[in-house]
């Protein structure tokens, strides 16, 4: 079936979440490695993200961020002022998107495009015109909705409620191998962007397209 719409995670697929360094840098000086840092913040969201949706004790993705962050200064044994916590946080806001991305979107734009992301709806409306990639998108949804994060299927079905297409039109690009699982296991397609060419994950639940970055997906849907 034709590919009618594209839906894509926004954290890591279009914003660089590496971006946040600069933010971080600034908070801790010389107390700490930025880099140490955003990835171990990175990992402990995801995982709380999958620990609430598993306990059903659902917080926003700002509420979740913020506890991410208190445990890794914690963990790494860094302190930070409140101002410079408030401008960790406010990183989220402000991320870069990776370069291709404006390009590789304008190609899309015949087809609708949708952001669907664990981010909390403020979050993904400012991260989205801080990048200038708002007007790209006929749809920005969020798991607000259902209140739970992926990878569970009812945030996946959000995109095909909204879309009202055929699971097998809707493809939906995540650089994040688990969030295409999850896609595809729900009966989406899913396209994987693997920038870092890390072998594929023991799911059970292939994505039906692996690219490097989203210039080569542009190039393999077509127009």
């Amino acid at each position: 079936m034709k590919i009618e719409a594209l839906v894509f995670d926004l954290y890591g697929t279009l914003l660089d979440v590496r971006s946040l360094a600069d933010a971080v840098a600034a908070g801790i000086a010389d107390t700490g490695d930025p880099e140490t840092v955003v990835t171990a913040w990175r990992q402990k969201q995801l995982e709380y993200t999958w620990l609430r949706a598993a306990m059903g004790r659902y917080e926003d993705f700002w509420a979740v961020t913020a506890s991410a962050l208190d445990y890794t200064l914690e963990r790494l044994g860094l302190s930070v002022a409140p101002e410079a916590r408030r401008r960790m946080m406010d990183g989220w806001l402000t991320l870069r998107p990776y370069p291709e991305v404006p390009a590789a979107l304008a190609r899309l734009t015949p087809r609708t495009l949708t952001v669907l992301s664990n981010g909390s709806p403020r979050m993904l409306d400012e991260a989205l015109r801080f990048a200038n990639l708002h007007r790209a998108f006929a749809h920005v949804l969020s798991v607000d909705e259902v209140r739970t994060y992926k990878p569970t299927p009812a945030v996946y079905a959000i995109a095909e409620r909204r879309l009202a297409l055929a699971r097998e039109a809707i493809l939906f690009v995540s650089s994040n191998a688990w969030d295409a699982a999850g896609a595809q296991a729900y009966g989406l397609r899913a396209a994987l962007v693997n920038r870092t060419g890390a072998p594929p994950e023991r799911l059970g639940a292939m994505p039906s397209m692996v690219v490097g970055d989203l210039s080569e997906l542009a190039g393999r849907v077509g127009p």
